[in-house]
């Protein structure tokens, strides 16, 4: 799968923001180039809402363990929920992590290398291995996104 194969598979779903950040629209530059994805019917970023999943480009400070400094490389980020954590890692989110594949492996599911205690799934360059994985987890995370909208919108 490819970023914008992966764009618009989210930008289909019903009530998805997606955010591209580029030069001049007042994003830190390090940002520049990566999509984040929101649950937001009015489409506009949520108040003390995160993405449910993001696409990044690049290396961040302190995550730096998928190499994606290098030239095509990117992750896909998946806040797909405990249950489906669980079932690919075989492990709760805030137990410590052994074994799995290394967070570089391209087309190989993983607990996010920074974010994996608080269950997130990670996906460096998708591909025939992961691409039916990728899809199924990117609706799940959107599920549960949907949910969190509508428990905060009915209180």
């Amino acid at each position: 799968m490819s970023i914008d194969e992966i764009i618009a598979f989210l930008e289909g779903m019903e009530g998805v923001l997606a955010v591209k950040p580029g030069p001049g629209d007042g994003t830190p530059e390090i940002a520049w180039g990566d999509a984040f994805f929101y649950y937001s019917p009015e489409g506009v970023v949520p108040a003390a809402a995160q993405p449910f999943a993001t696409i990044v480009t690049k290396d961040y400070p302190e995550d730096e363990a998928s190499r994606l400094n290098r030239p095509g490389a990117f992750r896909v980020n998946i806040a797909a929920g405990k249950d489906a954590f669980v079932r690919w890692t075989g492990r709760a989110p805030r137990d410590p992590g052994t074994g799995g594949p290394d967070p570089g492996t391209a087309d190989a599911v993983f607990a996010h290398p920074v974010y994996g205690e608080l269950g997130w799934l990670a996906v460096v360059e998708p591909g025939a291995r992961t691409d039916a994985a990728v899809r199924e987890l990117l609706g799940t995370a959107h599920g549960l996104a949907r949910e969190r909208y509508r428990r905060r919108a009915s209180t």
